[in-house]
Formats: C-alpha cells, structure tokens, sequence
C-alpha cells in the first residue's frame, strides 16, 4: 500500500484491535509504516496511568511488527528504527528485553557515526530521558552532535530536548552554563511559540539548572504561561507553579487566569496540583475568594481521598490568610470528622501546623488539645526536624493562649512552661519602619513629649505591643515608665503592607489573632493602618488623624 494512503487511514483508527485488523489486511510494509503503526498503538493505549490494556503485548500482529524490528534493526531507515524505539519506550517494554537492547544499541552506534538528523537526535535524545537511567555519556554525544549545527537554526523541540537533557547531566555534576547561556538567548526569542508542554519543561528545567540569572527569560516565560493556565496538564501546572514561587515571579494576570480555571477546573484536578495552588496563594500572600472558596468546595467532596499532606495544604491557607470562605461550617465540619478517623496518620509537625491554622481563624480543634500537650507527641515534635525549634514552640505557646483566653471551657492538659516562648517571632511582628516614624513623629506632635508614650513594649503575654500609651482613670494620658494608677491601656497597631494580604487591606492571620488577644487581655486596640495613613501628606495631618483614631471623645 501507498505510505501517505496507509497513514491517511491509520490516523482514523481509535483502538488496538482496529490498528491490528487493519494491519493483518496487508500483505507489505515498509519499516516507516511498521514504527508508525506502532506510534499509533502507543497514543491510543498509553494514558497517564501507563497502558491500558497490557494483554496486547501478546497479541501476535504486535509480536510479529516487534520480530521485524528486533532482528532486522540494522536494515532499518533512521526514522523507522527511532520512531519505534520511541513508541516501545512509550509502551514500557522492558529496557533490558532483547527487542530494546538491539535498537538501543543500533541507534548508539548511528549516532557514533554522525549518520542521525536533528529531527532524529531529538527523537533518540527523547526516548533515552523516558527511560530513566539512560547513559551520561550517549546523552552527552547528543548534545555535542546538536551544537555542531547553529544553534539558532534548533526547533522549539530541539531547544526543550536540549533542556531536558543538561538538566539530567547536571545531576552527574556537569556543567554546561555556556550552552545554556545560547539556549537560554534563543529561547527568549522564540517564546511566543512554545506550547503550554514546551513552556513547562523549559520552566522545570530553569529551576533545576538554577538559572537565576536569567531574570528576562523566566519572566517571559510566565507571562506567556498566563494564556496556557486552561491548557496545562496536571504535572505541567505544578511545574510552572513550582517556578513562579522559585523564582520569586507573582502576576496579577497569572493570579487571575487561575481564578478563572480553578473553580471550574477543581472537581477534576489532581489534588496535588490544587495543594500547589494553594501553597502559591499562601506564599505569595494571595487572598483569591474565587480560588479559596472552590477549594473549599472541593475538600468538602473529596477530604477522604486526600492525603495527610494535602489535608494540611488545602486548609492551612485560610488560617495564614484570614479567611473564612462562605462553606466554612461544613468545610470545618469535615476537617473534623477527618481529624477524628485519620489523626495518627498526621505527621506531628504537618498536625501542628494545620491546627495552628484553625485558631488564627477562629475554629478551635478543642477535642485535639490534650494530644499536642500531651508529652509523647512534644518528645515525637523534637525528634523529627526541624524539631522544637522557636517557631514550633510559638506554635504550640499561641495554641495554648488560645485556649486560655478564648476557650475558658477547656479543661484539658496544659503546656508546661519549658515549651512556652516569651515572644513570637514573626516576618510580620516588625513594623513597617518608615510608617513607625511618621505614626511616632505624629504622636510626638499630639502629645507634646516623648514621654507619654512607649514603642515595641513587650508584654507578659508574649506579644510585642508597637505603641503603648497609659491613661489614668479620668481618661489622662501618664508617662510610659509609670506603673501606679494606670487605669486603660491602649495598644496602637501600626500595621504595614507586610501585615496584610497582598494588593488587599485583610489582615493576615498572625496579626488578626495578636490584636484579638490584646484586647482580651484588656488593651485598647487602636488599629492604624498604612493605608489609612500614606495619604496624610504631613505630621499635623497624621497628628489629627491620632487624636481621632485614638480619642475620639476628645476630638473636635
């Protein structure tokens, strides 16, 4: 039969058992039409959990297309043998059989000769990166074959096979940075051209090569993975997740292409890319409500399938960020019943930090106290890293406050004071240094002296007030060293950018919960926001804005 008919209805054919009817009708063909027949039976049988039907490996048109292949692999075409080789990889032949020995061996041997084409290179280069654990050494023969031809003249298909394959000899310690200098320059000005695959591979590989330095390629590469968002597979997503929290890249435009694809999308993603999701929102700062409420949703339906690990990624989030989706009972009320049939299988510090999560927002894992004070699971913290470090202890010194302050009612065991911190320490905990000194100029100008008040005052309660100012019991302000006769106190919270969600004005869980428990301790909370105060353009104008914020009686 005539190739371009054979192929022509070939393409038409949707199963196995049409491929091999099909087949069995002609009495010839050439070793083209054998390997693509092969490369057909692969797409049709291989999906993302591996074959589909491993029963056709021994069917006897399979057997007889591989015999050819096995004891003729010296009489074959280059593209005949390398399509076949890259379609039995694809069907997970074993690497060792004789079938994939014969044309491995074959293919090393015409690349030796300098006999295979680009186009045949990236199909050798291809197949040996499938079969994990292939020969440094052919990889790198690929390679330097490759570089004999300009560079400039590579497909997108070269480009990511190249990527590919330093990225496997980096492991081995080799260093190629020259190389990747060029590909990293060809690359930027073919991005526009990537498909969502290539874009992810090349992502992936940036950031096991570490190529850190290639500021304006990584951000083109994540602007042009914005439109690809709806078109990434599971694992590609994840990759170029995993590169944009890498290399420090955060886009609006990317934050709301996902908002767009994840609520959609969340009944049928995988739940580690929805973990990743997430750990980008809640590492980025990104309060998203479309994303946090889907997800939401998704944990609702689906909790029970989730690992102890993606239990902890969906639900941390929304304790770090402050929030509380419009699900919270019912997502809560899963959390729970989780909690309650899978808590030994919860790593202690993954159990920890998911119930930490839980009081930021208010959502108090009372029936699971007495196990984290308990001293087994304290001596079972320690002994797995990063053991009883000073943010775990904050951790566990915060619940134990929680409880105390906010659940009266508890009565369990308590956390014995060696496990108790004096002070947490937070990125947020800081404040923000120019708006410090604009808020104390201002006071200084409200008060008059110095004295009247106190900055960064810690309390015996392990928080660290910004601004303390004493009044007496008839609403006068006293100097800061006085300890007699302080009737009120009142906490200023000068709370920076770095204390809210990004581009948004809610606080983030750590501060939320340091101002709730001041005020049960009997501080006057005054909070003074940076984006209430950035527009007063001097200190008479801030000093107003104090002397209303903080008396309000008095004002006017």
């Amino acid at each position: 039969m005539d190739e371009q008919l054979f192929f022509k209805k070939l393409n038409n054919l949707g199963t196995s058992k049409e491929i091999f009817c099909f087949l069995s009708s002609l009495e010839v063909m050439s070793d083209t039409m054998a390997s693509g027949a092969l490369q057909k039976i692969s797409e049709v049988e291989v999906d993302d959990n591996g074959l589909k039907n491993p029963g056709l490996l021994e069917n006897e048109v399979f057997r007889a297309l591989c015999f050819q292949f096995e004891f003729e692999s010296s009489k074959l075409s280059n593209t005949g043998l390398l399509t076949a080789l890259q379609a039995l990889t694809k069907l997970h032949i074993d690497p060792q059989s004789t079938l994939m020995t014969s044309l491995l061996s074959e293919s090393e041997q015409r690349l030796g000769r300098g006999q295979l084409t680009a186009e045949n290179l990236c199909a050798l280069g291809e197949s040996l990166l499938e079969l994990e654990g292939p020969s440094c050494a052919t990889l790198e023969q690929i390679v330097n074959r490759m570089q004999e031809r300009d560079i400039r003249s590579w497909s997108p298909r070269e480009v990511v096979m190249v990527y590919q394959i330093l990225q496997v000899t980096a492991r081995e310690g080799k260093q190629y940075q020259s190389l990747l200098n060029k590909l990293n320059s060809v690359t930027l000005c073919a991005v526009s051209q990537l498909s969502p695959n290539f874009v992810s591979v090349i992502l992936n590989s940036l950031v096991v090569l570490h190529q850190t330095r290639s500021v304006l390629l990584v951000t083109a590469l994540c602007k042009h993975s914005v439109q690809h968002v709806p078109y990434f597979t599971d694992h590609e997503l994840i990759n170029v997740l995993e590169a944009f929290l890498y290399f420090g890249q955060k886009m609006q435009i990317f934050t709301k292409a996902l908002e767009r694809h994840v609520p959609k999308s969340i009944h049928t993603m995988h739940p580690q890319t929805v973990s990743k999701v997430m750990q980008y929102c809640c590492k980025k700062l990104i309060l998203s409500k479309p994303i946090f409420d889907a997800v939401a949703e998704g944990f609702i339906s689906s909790a029970d399938r989730l690992t102890t690990d993606q239990i902890a990624a969906y639900i941390i989030p929304f304790g770090t960020l402050n929030y509380l989706p419009p699900s919270a009972s019912s997502l809560f009320r899963k959390l729970e019943n989780v909690l309650h049939t899978r808590l030994r299988h919860f790593q202690p510090h993954t159990l920890l930090n998911l119930l930490h999560s839980c009081v930021l927002i208010q959502r108090y894992p009372i029936n699971f106290l007495p196990k984290i004070f308990s001293p087994y699971f304290l001596q079972k913290l320690q002994a797995q890293p990063p053991g009883l470090n000073r943010v775990v202890m904050s951790q566990l010194t915060q619940l134990f406050l929680t409880v105390t302050l906010e659940c009266p009612f508890y009565e369990g065991p308590k956390l014995l004071s060696k496990y108790q911190v004096k002070a947490f320490p937070t990125p947020q905990s800081s404040p923000d240094v120019h708006l410090f000194k604009r808020v104390k100029t201002g006071l200084l100008y409200l008060l008059k002296k110095r004295i009247y008040f106190a900055s960064e005052v810690s309390t015996p309660f392990f928080y660290v007030v910004d601004i303390e100012i004493k009044l007496d019991e008839e609403g006068f302000v006293l100097p800061a060293a006085q300890l007699e006769e302080v009737h009120r106190r009142i906490a200023l919270c000068v709370d920076g950018q770095n204390r809210f969600c990004a581009h948004s004005h809610n606080l983030l869980g750590e501060e939320a919960i340091k101002q709730r428990h001041l005020q049960l301790l009997g501080y006057e909370v005054v909070q003074i926001p940076f984006f209430e105060v950035e527009s007063l353009q001097n200190t008479r104008k801030i000093a107003d804005y104090l002397h209303k914020k903080i008396f309000p009686c008095t004002y006017g």
